[in-house]
């Protein structure tokens, strides 16, 4: 719960919420719902395809404890949808409660989902819950990348205590196919450097795909992940990455040819360019 300083009002908290929905006219994705409150923003740049990319936006700069931001995404039958964020959604130093990053997706018959936004950075005593919940239908395709930076090593910063926890639950059909829970509390620093866990690493992200191209596409991953500290497994129908890194940088340029590839060789969104 949080906490109220003696004397005084309790803290002004960030409080967003994003919902878009799609739908398929005269061949091209289309815009049928856009609702924005608060700090959370979303944009849509051009295309020039049949697609239609998302961007979005946390107006307040970053979350910090007691703060909430719930995005949410409905995929018409037939559409194809790629989401990102603007920029690293950073996660600051909290004197009292955890941030709130709430997702839900719903994908419908025949659609496309891409769900990539960029990497969340936790700085030291940061305190962030992660949800990310999805129903797709039985024939739709989708892409999830989520990823997390434990402190801008290249400012020297490092995250040697704090709390994270990532709770993903994705259903096909109403069933549930994929779900994971991911928890450090703590002495984070401590608890990367076990062999179990990061063995030292301080970035690290989760790939899941699920759709009609499993088996075409491990063996062309394969000598991209050998790159790098990651593995993939394929089984019951979905394809899991895990990847871990010595920083940021040297996370994304493992997750950029894996995005790509898994998105039938199309580019990255432009925002994800290093």
């Amino acid at each position: 719960m949080q906490q109220q300083p003696a004397g005084g009002a309790a803290p002004q908290r960030a409080r967003g919420k994003g919902r878009l929905v799609t739908k398929q006219l005269a061949g091209r994705t289309r815009l049928a719902t856009l609702y924005q409150e608060g700090c959370g923003k979303i944009r849509l740049p051009e295309t020039f395809d049949n697609s239609l990319e998302a961007i979005l936006i946390n107006s307040s700069g970053g979350l910090t404890g007691g703060d909430r931001l719930e995005w949410s995404l409905c995929a018409g039958p037939g559409t194809d949808v790629t989401v990102t964020t603007q920029a690293n959604e950073k996660i600051y130093k909290a004197s009292a409660d955890t941030a709130l990053l709430k997702s839900e997706i719903e994908a419908g018959e025949g659609s496309r989902v891409a769900w990539l936004p960029q990497e969340s950075i936790l700085f030291d005593r940061a305190s962030l819950t992660r949800e990310l919940h999805v129903d797709l239908a039985p024939s739709a395709e989708f892409l999830a990348v989520e990823a997390v930076i434990l402190g801008r090593t290249a400012r020297g910063e490092r995250t040697e205590q704090g709390f994270f926890r990532d709770r993903w639950r994705v259903r096909r059909g109403g069933k549930l196919i994929h779900a994971e829970e991911v928890r450090m509390e703590g002495e984070i620093a401590s608890l990367g450097q076990q062999s179990a866990v990061l063995s030292g690493k301080v970035a690290f992200a989760t790939v899941l795909y699920t759709g009609p191209h499993l088996e075409a596409y491990l063996p062309r991953l394969q000598p991209v992940l050998d790159q790098g500290y990651a593995g993939a497994s394929l089984w019951k129908d979905k394809l899991v990455i895990r990847a871990a890194a010595e920083d940021g940088f040297a996370l994304r340029k493992l997750l950029v040819p894996v995005i790509s590839l898994l998105r039938k060789d199309a580019n990255v969104p432009k925002v994800w360019n290093i």
